[in-house]
């Protein structure tokens, strides 16, 4: 592994389980220092002791819904550190329900986490990366279920699709900024929120008939996209949604060998 990150400073939201802790984990491999933002005290705590960085980690306990608490978050990060490089724009929630059956409640509750806490951070990062020299590089947190719908999560496909929007759109208006702006389309990945809401059996019957690398996606293999888009390989790159799902969205549904069944 090399230190590609060593003199790079990385927002990183969600940070505390997951992906977000994968992606953390991955910058911190490669050198960078991260600003880990999450609003789970707990597992943060957790977390951290588990990293066992030092001073190349502030962890911040904040809301992404709440403007002051991500902007409060900022500042620490640049008054450590004078600059933020990198944003993995992660934190997410979802939930499973039939369209009938979905409480406004919960629909507005995901919203508020995945598209507009989505855009909060975003901004007030960009607006950082804006004032300072040399720009910087956004990565947002898409799906796979931005792209092609998947049942039972209109709420949380709704908003997956808006943030691939919104990515286009940031990648548009911060160019001129120097800033690149990218998202990353995870297909099903395992992870503990995936494990909260799928048994064991869903978990099978999904990497057998639906996804053609025969296997669930890996944290590992989201935080290896977001360490790609931030590092000098993709400096081409923005307005791009990178899509990690197994080969899922590739066809149709079917599998090479699933007819005849046996």
């Amino acid at each position: 592994m090399t230190n590609r990150f060593a003199d790079k400073i990385i927002f990183a939201t969600g940070a505390a389980r997951g992906l977000g802790k994968a992606i953390v984990e991955r910058f911190l491999r490669e050198g960078a220092s991260v600003l880990a933002f999450d609003s789970h005290a707990e597992n943060l705590r957790a977390a951290e002791s588990e990293w066992n960085a030092g001073a190349r980690v502030l962890s911040h306990v904040g809301d992404v819904r709440q403007r002051e608490s991500v902007q409060a978050a900022v500042d620490v990060a640049v008054a450590r550190w004078g600059r933020i490089d990198v944003l993995a724009n992660v934190a997410g929630i979802a939930r499973e329900d039939h369209f009938l059956e979905i409480d406004p409640a919960d629909w507005q509750r995901i919203l508020d986490i995945n598209l507009t806490g989505v855009f909060n951070v975003a901004q007030l990062v960009a607006r950082q990366m804006a004032a300072q020299s040399g720009g910087g590089v956004i990565i947002n947190m898409a799906s796979k279920n931005g792209i092609a719908a998947e049942v039972k999560y209109a709420h949380y496909n709704a908003t997956k699709a808006g943030v691939i929007l919104l990515t286009k759109t940031m990648a548009l208006d911060l160019a001129d900024h120097n800033i690149r702006v990218n998202a990353v389309a995870p297909g099903y990945i395992l992870t503990p929120m995936a494990a909260e809401i799928d048994p064991p059996a869903f978990m099978d019957f999904y990497k057998e008939r639906l996804i053609p690398l025969n296997r669930l996606g890996r944290p590992q293999d989201v935080a290896g996209a977001f360490a790609f888009l931030a590092s000098d390989d993709a400096q081409f790159m923005t307005g791009h949604t990178l899509v990690i799902d197994g080969g899922q969205t590739s066809g149709d549904g079917r599998k090479l060998m699933a007819y005849p069944p046996g």
